[in-house]
């Protein structure tokens, strides 16, 4: 039975991929759930330990043959562009698993990141790929071409594979961070084995059919999924496996590394954020939209996302007044439903740790301004209100911690110098924002932030454009070029006549 078809039943269904064969899962059952009502959609048999070794051997045998990592570039390049335009023609299908999967709107802005850009944006990548060359001449000085015996030197760089990847993807927003796992892997000459997020499978296993159509070889690229967590231990232990690259929570993401450091395996991490929006005072009246910013990206739930709202303390009252009538009158609902705007966090659990967070920062002195629970008129549903809090200080503990929700905290600054030492102080470094109409100005303040990207007015999405953290948000970047050259590893050919 076809993934589109396990929409509309709950019976069994979803194949997974291993070594070029769609394949039913032999492990324990994944529930898939809708957060917007609770009820359980889906039931995909996960996959047994066995079906991840296998994944991996297939993996493993698929590189070392060499059928795809010695294949032409262009070659590489042809069979990704054919397998995103084969997903695009699922389109309509995709959607529909990612809003009853992530319970992510349907009219949401937030399906842009959901499902266009890895749609599109993915094929500029290819473009981007093939303009970068494998061999480049190592730069050394005339003086040391000829060498003492008058043979004539040269030294040159190649970039080659890394070998097989192990792609572990979250669940916010699955398709995209499923493709800008694979479509770099891919394009580099690796092989891959994907492990999507237990709460979101059906999106990565929405490409089964599209990886085989396209042409890839048997082994390319395998998909696996599973109930719980032993096969992604597998997948950062087994030493078959060059490279893991690890979307997910600081915590999560330490144990990865910790795994892989026992076979030395190359990692990429885009961990957790508690990224700041620094309004400067020429800047002040564009706060009243910075709730909506975080509430309306799908209920909260992106790491990129400026959770804490940095103000100029004489305007904190205003600017957060202004913010709660931004958001008093959004539509939580259905996210089937196009009238919705803000849809549910993923799980219980999740909803559990937004309510956790409020109780623990109004211990510590804040003061809710705006929501701060459960919406009384849905009683079913992983909803959470759309919720600001006037934090008095940047200690507390809504404004150190990752929440993953609809919660945002205002804090007012006495300077610009007040609120950059509060932006810097966190342990996470993933994104920043500062809004000023002064550009210069906005730009030094945006310089000192200790910070892996930083937004001036505007964010971006391109796929030219890398993105990575700093501290515990991880490191190594994705997309641009640093994102295909992190799947490569540097060779040295020393040659001489």
């Amino acid at each position: 039975m076809s993934v589109a078809a396990s929409l509309s039943t709950d019976q069994d269904a979803a194949a997974m991929l291993i070594g070029g064969r769609a394949t039913a899962g032999e492990g324990e059952v994944i529930a898939v759930e809708n957060p917007g009502d609770e009820t359980v959609f889906a039931r995909v048999p996960g996959a047994s330990p066995a079906q991840i070794d296998a994944a991996i051997a297939a993996a493993r045998q698929a590189y070392d043959s060499g059928g795809w990592s010695l294949k032409p570039k262009e070659h590489r390049a042809a069979v990704v562009r054919r397998l995103l335009d084969l997903l695009g023609e699922q389109r309509a299908t995709l959607k529909s698993v990612i809003v009853r999967e992530t319970g992510c709107p349907t009219s949401s802005p937030a399906m842009f990141a959901q499902l266009d850009s890895p749609l599109s944006a993915t094929r500029d990548l290819v473009d981007l790929y093939l303009t970068l060359p494998e061999f480049e001449d190592s730069g050394q000085p005339f003086s040391e071409r000829i060498n003492p015996a008058g043979s004539l030197v040269l030294s040159v760089r190649r970039h080659a594979p890394v070998g097989v990847v192990a792609a572990i993807s979250a669940y916010n927003f699955p398709l995209f961070l499923n493709l800008w796992k694979i479509v770099p892997a891919l394009l580099t000459g690796n092989t891959v084995v994907l492990r999507p997020s237990p709460l979101t499978p059906l999106t990565a296993l929405a490409l089964v059919d599209a990886a085989r159509e396209a042409g890839l070889p048997d082994g390319v690229l395998n998909i696996v999924a599973e109930a719980g967590s032993e096969g992604a231990v597998q997948l950062t232990t087994d030493p078959r496996v060059d490279m893991v690259t690890f979307t997910g929570s600081n915590e999560v993401g330490a144990k990865v590394m910790a795994q892989a450091a026992g076979t030395l395996k190359r990692i990429q991490l885009e961990l957790g954020g508690k990224s700041a929006q620094i309004y400067l005072p020429d800047s002040v009246e564009r706060a009243a939209g910075a709730a909506a910013s975080v509430c309306l990206a799908h209920a909260g739930q992106g790491c990129v996302l400026g959770t804490r709202v940095l103000v100029p303390e004489t305007e904190k009252a205003r600017v957060m007044e202004a913010m709660a009538a931004t958001m008093r009158g959004v539509v939580l609902g259905d996210p089937q439903d196009p009238a919705t705007q803000m849809g549910p966090v993923i799980s219980a659990a999740q909803r559990a740790r937004c309510e956790t967070y409020v109780r623990l920062a109004v211990e510590a002195g804040a003061k809710v301004v705006l929501g701060g629970g459960r919406p009384a008129h849905l009683p079913r549903g992983y909803f959470f209100e759309p919720t600001i809090l006037d934090l008095p200080d940047n200690r507390n503990p809504a404004a150190q911690h990752e929440i993953f929700g609809p919660v945002v905290g205002v804090i007012g600054y006495r300077s610009i110098d007040h609120a950059v030492e509060m932006a810097n102080d966190t342990v996470f470094g993933l994104s920043g924002y500062v809004f000023g109409k002064d550009l210069r100005q906005a730009a030094e303040v945006a310089q000192r932030l200790r910070t892996g990207t930083v937004n001036v007015n505007s964010g971006m999405m391109s796929a030219y454009v890398s993105s990575g953290g700093w501290g515990r948000s991880g490191f190594g970047r994705e997309r641009g070029i640093e994102g295909l050259r992190i799947y490569q590893q540097l060779q040295i050919l020393n040659l001489a006549n």
